[in-house]
């Protein structure tokens, strides 16, 4: 009688992690969170050594977040039209996160945090893009958001230079 108890119980617990039955499906989604999680580091690592406050850590649960909110509907099988609905909302509450980093000074030009506003969205879209399945679209993302980061300040204190 116990036998059966526990063999039964066995029988749940392998259905309730059956989701991913293959080696396949495994890989596929492994790949698609570390890819999310590491490009959000990637970028996550680069405000964190301009001493911003979302770093590396928040970065990568962001990203990691954003791929798993659109692996679940995927592997739930859910239509284009409810996965858009998930879309909305997760960027929503991304911009709720990112509005929680911009500081208003005293002065009227005295606000900070807007770049990372900005990262923490686009580490979303990243994320987003890698649960999808379009790593190769996420790398670039990536890519042209260090660009950015790294060149846009150089470029920016050039002109200030030639103005003064």
């Amino acid at each position: 009688m116990m036998g059966v108890w526990w063999q039964e119980v066995g029988n749940t617990v392998w259905q309730e992690f059956s989701d991913l039955p293959d080696a396949a499906g495994v890989t596929r989604i492994t790949l698609r969170l570390l890819v999310a999680a590491i490009l959000g580091g990637i970028l996550g690592f680069e405000r964190e050594q301009k001493g911003k406050a979302a770093g590396l850590r928040t970065h990568m649960l962001v990203a990691l977040g954003a791929a798993l909110f659109v692996l679940i509907p995927q592997q739930a099988g859910v239509s284009d039209a409810d996965l858009t609905r998930v879309l909305q909302g997760l960027v929503a509450g991304i911009g709720f996160l990112g509005a929680g980093t911009i500081i208003k000074g005293r002065g009227e030009e005295e606000i900070k945090g807007l770049t990372t506003a900005a990262g923490i969205w686009l580490t979303a879209a990243i994320g987003v893009a890698a649960g999808m399945g379009r790593e190769a679209t996420a790398v670039l993302s990536t890519l042209l958001a260090l660009g950015i980061l790294y060149a846009a300040p150089k470029i920016a204190r050039r002109f200030e230079n030639r103005d003064n």
